[in-house]
């Protein structure tokens, strides 16, 4: 049931010692440069409360942990049609965000789903953030926070213009007027801007051998950061789903697949999140990138694993799955859309992305009289599924998930087929409420992965750093007072 609106503009305790955790981790990627791994807020888990325990597949049960990194950044505007239905974790939208649930309007759950990997931010952080408008269109309402057999998790929903429609906050959240609520998040934007267009022009390491009906990313069964650049779409020659497959790649390698074109599709049926399945495993460290994309798709009819990233901020890319499993950082805009409940789930990337190499600008003096020039590097792209025309409809023909790979059966402690049926069509509809985590069912097969506790290294290194710097300028002052000079 709706309550009335929280009052807006309220500032407590709470909320400012909330806004301050919240505020703290920006500090690494301020810190860190552009060097790989992603530090907290994007990437790994952090925050207090932060266990590395995600469920495997999706799942109902009760929380397994919070996480405070954000999940879904946009630097644009956030906009929800057809029948999307949630979006898990902290969310920051630069932008604009829109509920506008065309096919028949319904509820959209912010911060906490109804089947996901059920790890969820801390209580009394912004689990939304908008640096424009929030607009829920007649017939929509938004959905913030939730609860499982335990207790509620609440949060706030922090924007900088308006407000209009109907918006439902568990309590203790508020709806929080602030017209500075983008400004903590500014480094973020230019950091997948940079770390997109970095990645973007690795050397591929792997090829990708296309069929009418697959993709095969073949590695070279030894680096630890396998790269493979297509320079087309994956998807069939009519732009219907086919499968992928990853063979070759070393346990525990980050997989990068950089998509080239202007207007990347993939379109898969590959990704049931069950425990066997050969993405599954490598989800945790498998990032699709976007560099200079003005509007890529995601399409299909899939719980896909991995994380997805766009650097290019006048990009629209449109995610039309059943589930996106993985962080969804984009410098632009996103459309969240589907003929389903189509939902995005809170899961954590601890992969190591390629550096870049710095190039040493030249010196303006002494120029050399007969100057050799520094020879372009070429980029390896792999060869990739033919160039097709982009799809006219987001939602496949087909529905099956079929995992590729070597697939185990899974525990008989989780679900017996893949997630996206836990929504039918009319699980949002205008008659519905609260997700189906409120009533939690039994606990599904819970994967583990790896803990995500090294994700912090950087931040400890980097005040380590801090330290040195302070020590020895403390040294040279007390040297300059003695008379001493180097």
């Amino acid at each position: 049931m709706e309550r009335p609106p929280a009052p807006r503009g309220r500032t407590t305790v709470r909320i400012a010692v909330a806004t301050a955790v919240a505020v703290l981790p920006l500090a690494a990627v301020l810190t860190v440069g552009a060097a790989a791994p992603l530090a907290p807020p994007l990437g790994p888990c952090s925050g207090p409360g932060c266990s590395g325990t995600w469920l495997s597949p999706p799942d109902n049960g009760d929380f397994g942990g919070r996480d405070a990194t954000i999940n879904v950044f946009t630097g644009g505007d956030y906009t929800v049609t057809g029948r999307a239905a949630e979006a898990e974790g902290k969310i920051v939208a630069l932008g604009d965000f829109t509920v506008d649930k065309s096919q028949g309007g319904g509820a959209f759950n912010v911060g906490v789903v109804g089947v996901g990997s059920r790890v969820v931010p801390p209580n009394g952080s912004d689990f939304l953030t908008v640096g424009g408008s929030v607009a829920v269109l007649p017939g929509n309402r938004l959905l913030i926070g939730g609860s499982d057999s335990k207790g509620q998790a609440f949060g706030n929903l922090r924007y900088a213009g308006t407000l209009t429609g109907r918006v439902a906050i568990d309590p203790t959240g508020q709806e929080i007027q602030d017209a500075d609520a983008a400004a903590p998040y500014r480094s973020v934007l230019t950091r997948i801007e940079e770390v997109s267009a970095c990645v973007g022009r690795a050397a591929a390491t792997g090829t990708v051998l296309a069929t009418s009906s697959s993709a095969t990313f073949r590695g070279d069964g030894s680096s630890m950061k396998q790269v493979f650049n297509v320079a087309g779409n994956l998807a069939s020659p009519t732009g219907g789903p086919i499968g992928l497959v990853f063979d070759n790649i070393p346990a525990g390698a980050t997989v990068v697949v950089n998509m080239l074109s202007a207007a990347p599709v993939i379109n898969t049926y590959t990704g049931t999140g069950l425990v066997g399945d050969q993405t599954t495993a490598m989800r945790s460290r498998l990032m699709w990138n976007f560099p200079t994309s003005t509007g890529a798709q995601i399409l299909g009819s899939a719980q896909f694993q991995g994380s997805v990233m766009a650097g290019n901020p006048a990009g629209t890319t449109t995610i039309s799955m059943p589930g996106m499993n993985g962080r969804v950082y984009l410098a632009g805009n996103l459309v969240q859309t589907g003929s389903g409940g189509y939902e995005i789930h809170s899961y954590p990337f601890d992969g190591d992305l390629p550096d870049c190499e710095v190039t040493p600008s030249p010196s303006p003096t002494s120029p050399t009289p007969t100057p050799t020039p520094t020879p372009t590097p070429t980029e390896t792209t792999s060869s990739a599924a033919p160039t097709t025309p982009t799809p006219t409809s987001p939602a496949p023909t087909t529905s099956s998930a079929v995992p590729t790979g070597p697939t185990t059966s899974p525990s008989s402690s989780g679900s017996s087929s893949a997630a996206p049926t836990s929504h039918g069509p009319t699980s949002h509809g205008p008659s519905s409420h609260r997700p189906t985590g409120h009533h939690p069912g039994p606990g599904g097969g819970g994967g583990q992965l790896p803990s995500t506790g090294a994700g912090n290294a950087p931040v400890v290194f980097g005040l380590a750093g801090a330290g040195l710097l302070a020590l020895g300028g403390l040294a040279v002052l007390a040297a300059r007072r003695r008379g001493r000079h180097n």
